[in-house]
């Protein structure tokens, strides 16, 4: 019988090879996704389902050094805002977006800024495009937290 098999969520890692928060925030998402493709060994016996629901389980990671399109940068930009309830609260939200591109007021001027030139874009940036969550920078809490839950609703 032929079965499809499932996509993995994507996440996406703006690097850069020459930051040192960079490289520890894609050794992070490289132990986060080899955690999550183990399955139980030694403890096999024990009840896991309670655990395993509240984890992502395996996910597909991108790791590129271009910028991202002015698109992509939209959804991270509703990502940070403080609606969404990750990457900024509040106050926070504005610095999420000044930190997210270099000299930005809000997201409006992010925008403006980073097609004027792209380079403005910060990295470390992580993106997880399925639910709508971005991290900036190597926060390895944030990180994790962000690779391992599911949504909540």
């Amino acid at each position: 019988m032929f079965r499809f098999s499932k996509t993995l969520d994507p996440i996406t890692l703006f690097h850069s090879p020459s930051l040192a928060s960079s490289t520890r925030a894609l050794n992070i998402l490289k132990q986060a996704s080899s955690t999550a493709g183990e399955t139980a060994t030694e403890d096999q016996a024990s009840d896991h389902s309670r655990h395993a629901k509240q984890q992502r389980g395996e996910f597909e990671l991108e790791v590129t050094t271009s910028p991202p399109t002015t698109d992509q940068l939209r959804s991270i930009l509703d990502y940070i805002s403080p609606l969404s309830g990750v990457g900024g609260q509040g106050e926070k939200a504005t610095y999420g977006v000044a930190e997210l591109v270099k000299g930005a007021r809000d997201a409006e001027d992010a925008l403006k800024k980073f097609k004027e030139d792209n380079e403005s874009f910060t990295r470390p940036v992580t993106v997880d495009w399925v639910n709508g969550r971005a991290v900036i920078g190597d926060g390895e809490s944030e990180i994790l937290r962000m690779v391992r839950q599911l949504p909540t609703y």
